[in-house]
C-alpha cells in the first residue's frame, strides 16, 4: 500500500508562514541550500508517528477563499485542539470549520495558515 512519505506547503510570505508553523506547532525549519529557495520542515521526533515535509515560495494565485485548494489538504495530529484553534487565530491564521466530533475517532477542524492553505488539525480520542 502506498503511504505519503512527505509534503509541501506553498507560501507567498515565507519568512510569515515559517513563523505560524513554527509558533502553532512548534515545527523546525531549515533552508535547503538548493537553487531554488525550499526549507526543509521537522515536524518531530524520528521515533515519532508522522511524516516531514518542505515549504516553498508560490509560483501561482494563492487559494481563495472559497475552501478550494490546489493542494492535498494535511491534518496535524494534536493533544488540545481547542488550544491550537486559539493559537491559529492569535498567529494570523484562519479557523475554517470548528472542531467537530467524529464518533470512534475524535475532534477534527479546518484552518488556513496565514497563506491561505488549507489544513486540518485532528485531536485524537477513540472514546468519544
Amino acid at each position: 500500500m502506498a503511504r505519503v512519505v512527505h509534503f509541501d506547503i506553498e507560501a507567498d510570505d515565507p519568512d510569515r508562514a515559517i513563523a505560524f508553523y513554527h509558533d502553532v506547532f512548534g515545527w523546525e525549519f531549515e533552508k535547503w541550500d538548493g537553487p531554488i529557495d525550499y526549507w526543509m520542515i521537522s515536524t518531530g521526533e524520528g521515533d515519532e508517528p508522522g511524516i516531514d515535509g518542505g515549504l516553498a515560495r508560490r509560483d501561482g494565485p494563492a487559494p481563495g477563499d472559497d475552501g478550494a485548494s490546489s493542494t492535498y489538504t494535511c491534518t496535524i495530529g494534536v493533544d488540545d485542539i481547542d488550544g491550537v484553534l486559539e493559537s491559529v487565530a492569535e498567529h494570523g491564521g484562519r479557523v475554517a470549520d470548528e472542531a467537530e466530533t467524529i464518533p470512534g475517532v475524535g475532534r477534527l477542524a479546518s484552518c488556513h495558515d496565514t497563506e491561505g492553505n488549507r489544513f486540518g488539525v485532528m485531536e485524537s480520542d477513540a472514546t468519544v
